[in-house]
C-alpha cells in the first residue's frame, strides 16, 4: 500500500506548510551524515508536543515519486527524494551504514510523530513501520532497542491499530519469551520478575491460557510457563504450573484438537514432567490422559481413507509426529512411578506398539519409541513379565546395530536396565553377540556411549560364569580396559572400577583373572589411589582390592606389595569413614588364610589395625563399625594358627 494520506487532509494543510518544515525535508537528504544527524535532530525538536508541526511534516512528499509503495530494498541513491520523509526516516533506521546514534534519533522522531494524530498512525502504518521496529530490536545497542520499543509501544496502544497486527505481534513476542526461556536460567529467572502494567510476566502468561484465547496463544504461552518452571524460574508445585499449565497442556492432546496442535501439547507436556515425580503423577490422572494417548496411533483411520482422500493425506503427513509425541510423553510419565508404568503397558497393544516403532523409518519415531522403552525398562516386574512375553531384545538389538549416535544412546541404556541379573532377557542377549557390541561401545568418542558400553558390561558381569567373564576381557582387550581406567571422565572411570569389580568376584574366577593380567591391574590400581580422584572412586578401588584380597593365591599380589600395603595402611587412618571401612575390608580379607608361613604378615598387618583404632579418635556408629572390625581381623588370626 502507498505512503498516502487521505486527500481532505492533505488539502487542508497543505497550505500551512512552512519553508522551514521543507528545510527539516531537505536535510535528510545532503550527502553529508553529520548533516543529515543534526537534521534529524533539529526535526525532533521541531515536533515535540506540536501536533500541527508534525502534521505539516508528514504531508511534505507524503506520496513516492510516481506514487508507488516503499521499497528500500530497491531503492537508488538517485531516487530518495522522491520519497516522504517517513520513509526516508525508515529508510534511515535500517541501512546499517547509519550511526547508531542517527537510528537512535529517527526512531525518536518516528514515535514522537505516533504520539499525535491517528491519521498520523495510519500513515506510518501503510509505510510497513512494524517490521523495521521489530528488525530494529536484534541491534546490539541498548539505545537503539529502547527507542524502537517506545515508538511500538505507542502505536500499539493507538485505537486505529488493527487487532490482526495486534494478535500477529503478541504471538511474536510469546515465542520470542519461550525461546528466550528454553534451558536457560538466567533469562528465565529474569523474565519471571518484569513487571507489565503492575503484573508479573507469568501472570499474564497464565492469562493468555484462558480457553476463550486463541489455541496458538494458549500453546504458546504454556510453552513460556513450561521452559520456564524447567529453567528453575517457576517451582514445579506452582498453581499456575499445577492448575494451570498442566491442565491446558493436557487438553491440547484431546480429540477436539488438530493433530498439529495435539502434537505440539504432548511434546511441551512430556518436557514440563519429564523430571518431576509429582507432576508426572498429576499429568497420569488428568483427563485420563494415558487413554486418551492411544488414539495417536490410529491415524491414518479407515474412515478418513474411504470418505476423504485430504484427510487422508494430512492424516499421512502427521502420523509419524504423532506416534512420536505418544511415546515420548509415555516415557516421560512413566519415568519414576511403577504404578503408572503398568497402566501404560495395559494400555491397548502398547507392548506391540513400541516393538512396531523401534524398527520404523522414522527416525524421530524409533528414538521416542526407545525411549518409552527405556522408561518402562526401570521396572523388575515389566522386565519379568511383558518384556520377555514380547522379546524386545530382540528389536532392539536391531536398532543397536546401525543406528544415529542419539539413537544409540538411549538403546545402550535400556539394554544396561536389560542385562541385570533378575531380567530373563539377560540370557540371550549374551548369546546374540552383545559382548563384542558392547566392547565397541567403550571405544567411542560419544561419551555416553563410553559409559553406557562399559555399564551394560558392568552388569553383564555381575555373578557370570568364569566364560563370561572371560569373554568380556578378551573382547574388551587389556589395554582398552587401562584405557577406559585412565579416561577423564569420573562416570566412565566408576563404571570401569564396577566392572572390575564384579570380575573379581568369586575365589577361582579372581585367582584365574589375577594370573593372567594382575600385574596391570596392580598398576591400575596404585595409580587410582595416588591420583587426585574422588572418595568415591578411591573407595571403590579400595574394593576391588578386598576382592583380590580374597583370592586364594592373589592376595601374594598384595602381601608381596609393600607400596600397596602401605597405601591401605594410609586409608586405614584416613579422616573419611568410608575409605576407613574399605581398607579394613582389605585387612579382614588378607587375614583369612591359613598358609602357617604367612602368619608373621598377617599379624604385622593386625597390628596396624589395633594401633590406628587406639590412637585415632572415632564417633559413634563409626567406632563400632571400626572395633568390631578389629575383634574379627583378631579372631581371623586365632583361626589360623
Amino acid at each position: 500500500m502507498a505512503c498516502v494520506l487521505e486527500t481532505p487532509l492533505r488539502m487542508s494543510v497543505l497550505s500551512e506548510v512552512t519553508a522551514s518544515s521543507r528545510h527539516y525535508v531537505d536535510r535528510l537528504f545532503d550527502p553529508d551524515p553529520q548533516k543529515v544527524l543534526q537534521g534529524v535532530i533539529d526535526m525532533k525538536n521541531a515536533v515535540i508536543g506540536n501536533n500541527k508541526q508534525k502534521a505539516n511534516l508528514i504531508v511534505l512528499g507524503a506520496v513516492p515519486r510516481h506514487g508507488s509503495s516503499w521499497n528500500t530494498s530497491r531503492t537508488p541513491s538517485s531516487t530518495l527524494k522522491g520519497l516522504s520523509y517517513h520513509p526516508m526516516l525508515l529508510y534511515l533506521l535500517q541501512q546499517e551504514t547509519s550511526s547508531t546514534e542517527l537510528r537512535t534519533e529517527c526512531a525518536v522522531v518516528l514515535g514522537s510523530l505516533a504520539m499525535g494524530t491517528e491519521n498520523n498512525v495510519k500513515s506510518l502504518l501503510d509505510c510497513h513501520i512494524i517490521p523495521a521496529l521489530l528488525q530494529g530490536l536484534l541491534s546490539p545497542e541498548l539505545k537503539f532497542i529502547e527507542a524502537c520499543l517506545r515508538c511500538l509501544r505507542t502505536i500499539f496502544t493507538s485505537p486505529v491499530t488493527p487487532e490482526e497486527l495486534l494478535y500477529t505481534v503478541r504471538m511474536q513476542a510469546l515465542k520470542c519469551f519461550s525461546v528466550l526461556a528454553f534451558e536457560n536460567p538466567q533469562v528465565s529467572m529474569t523474565l519471571v520478575n518484569v513487571l507489565v502494567d503492575g503484573e508479573l510476566l507469568p501472570q499474564i502468561f497464565v492469562k493468555m491460557l484462558q480457553r476463550d484465547k486463541p489455541i496458538e496463544m494458549q500453546l504458546t504461552s504454556a510453552k513460556c510457563l513450561t521452559y520456564m518452571c524447567r529453567a528453575g524460574a517457576i517451582q514445579t508445585d506452582d498453581n499456575c504450573i499445577v492448575l494451570k499449565t498442566l491442565p491446558s497442556l493436557v487438553r491440547m492432546c484431546s480429540k477436539e484438537r488438530l493433530l498439529e496442535e495435539r502434537v505440539e501439547g504432548a511434546e511441551t507436556l512430556a518436557y514440563l514432567i519429564e523430571t518431576d515425580v509429582e507432576l508426572q503423577r498429576i499429568a497420569s490422572i488428568t483427563d485420563h490422559l494415558i487413554a486418551m494417548l492411544s488414539d495417536y496411533f490410529k491415524y491414518p483411520s479407515s474412515v478418513s481413507a474411504i470418505t476423504d482422500i485430504k484427510r487422508l493425506d494430512h492424516d499421512l503427513k502427521h502420523a509419524h509426529e504423532l506416534r512420536q509425541a505418544a511415546f515420548k510423553l509415555y516415557a516421560s510419565l512413566g519415568a519414576n512411578d511403577e504404578d503408572i508404568r503398568k497402566k501404560i503397558i495395559e494400555t491397548e497393544n502398547m507392548m506391540d506398539r513400541i516393538v512396531n516403532g523401534l524398527s520404523e523409518s522414522s527416525i524421530k519415531v524409533r528414538l521416542s519409541a526407545v525411549r518409552c522403552l527405556h522408561s518402562l525398562s526401570r521396572s523388575v516386574q515389566q522386565l519379568r513379565t511383558s518384556f520377555q512375553d514380547h522379546a524386545v531384545w530382540k528389536p532392539l538389538m536391531k536398532v543397536l546395530q546401525n543406528a544415529p549416535d542419539e539413537v544409540l544412546v538411549v538403546a545402550s541404556s535400556t539394554l544396561c536396565n536389560l542385562l541385570l541379573e533378575f531380567s530373563p532377557s539377560k540370557e540371550p542377549i549374551l548369546e546374540s553377540g552383545a559382548i563384542e557390541l558392547l566392547c565397541s561401545l567403550t571405544q567411542s568418542e560419544n561419551l555416553a556411549l563410553r559409559v553406557n558400553g562399559i555399564w551394560a558390561l558392568m552388569n553383564m558381569a555381575f555373578q557370570a560364569e568364569q566364560k563370561i567373564k572371560a569373554d568380556i576381557l578378551q573382547g574388551l582387550s587389556t589395554e582398552q580396559l587401562f584405557q577406559l581406567l585412565s579416561d577423564s571422565d569420573v562416570n566412565v572411570l566408576m563404571k570401569t572400577l564396577g566392572l572390575l569389580r564384579n570380575l573379581l568376584s568369586t575365589r577361582p574366577h579372581i585367582d584365574q583373572i589375577m594370573s593372567s593380567h594382575g600385574k596391570q591391574i596392580m598398576q591400575a590400581v596404585t595409580l587410582i589411589l595416588e591420583g587426585e580422584h574422588n572418595i568415591e572412586v578411591k573407595e571403590q578401588t579400595l574394593c576391588i582390592l578386598a576382592n583380590i584380597a580374597d583370592g586364594t593365591t592373589a592376595k601374594e599380589l598384595i602381601m608381596t606389595n609393600d607400596d600397596i600395603l602401605q597405601k591401605i595402611k594410609y586409608y586405614m587412618s584416613h579422616s573419611n569413614a568410608k575409605l576407613q571401612l574399605a581398607a579394613m575390608f582389605c585387612i579382614s580379607n588378607l587375614i583369612w588364610n591359613e598358609e602357617e608361613g604367612k602368619r608373621d604378615s598377617y599379624f604385622y598387618v593386625l597390628s596396624w589395625t589395633e594401633s590406628i583404632v587406639k590412637t585415632k579418635s572415632f564417633q559413634g556408629r563409626e567406632w563400632q563399625m571400626l572395633g568390631s572390625s578389629t575383634m574379627i581381623l583378631r579372631s581371623r588370626c586365632k583361626c589360623s594358627k
